[in-house]
């Protein structure tokens, strides 16, 4: 089985996850991050997984336009989804529904929300502020699922 990781980042989340997920998948794995400059050859892989993070109740418009211009490759691939964020339980879980197209999630063997994080050093000073204001927080804080990651990471391997 040869698997390839898809994700869009800003703060370096949806990367940090992406690594912790490529070391638990087996067989042959490889990471690819989105940016303007180049887009991934789909065809050598069996599995594509895709993740990105969410901002103001959407995916990262680079994972858009990635899973639009490819949906007819990715039809026919094993399909993961996931997401961060900093939304939990239900909430999560219908950011995750509308993160990706119906197409995608019909036939995705697993979806799952890693949760996320506030990097407030990372922010600039507009976005601390609505974070700030918006969460009530005050300082950086993580909220990585790492049970989700792992069981993501085995329905990936175990899936016939």
């Amino acid at each position: 089985m040869s698997t390839l990781i898809v994700y869009s980042t800003k703060y370096g989340t949806t990367e940090k996850c992406a690594k912790k997920l490529a070391e638990k998948i087996t067989g042959k794995m490889e990471l690819f991050k989105l940016n303007a400059n180049a887009t991934p050859d789909l065809s050598p892989y069996d599995t594509i997984i895709l993740g990105g993070s969410m901002y103001i109740g959407q995916i990262q418009k680079e994972m858009k336009d990635f899973y639009t211009k490819n949906l007819n490759i990715l039809r026919g691939k094993t399909i993961g989804l996931f997401a961060c964020g900093m939304r939990e339980n239900e909430e999560a879980k219908i950011q995750l529904e509308f993160a990706y197209p119906k197409e995608l999630s019909d036939i995705a063997i697993t979806q799952e929300c890693f949760g996320g994080e506030f990097l407030l050093e990372k922010m600039n000073f507009f976005e601390k502020f609505i974070v700030k204001n918006v969460s009530k927080i005050k300082q950086s804080q993580s909220k990585i699922i790492n049970e989700n990651i792992d069981s993501f990471a085995y329905k990936i391997n175990h899936h016939e």
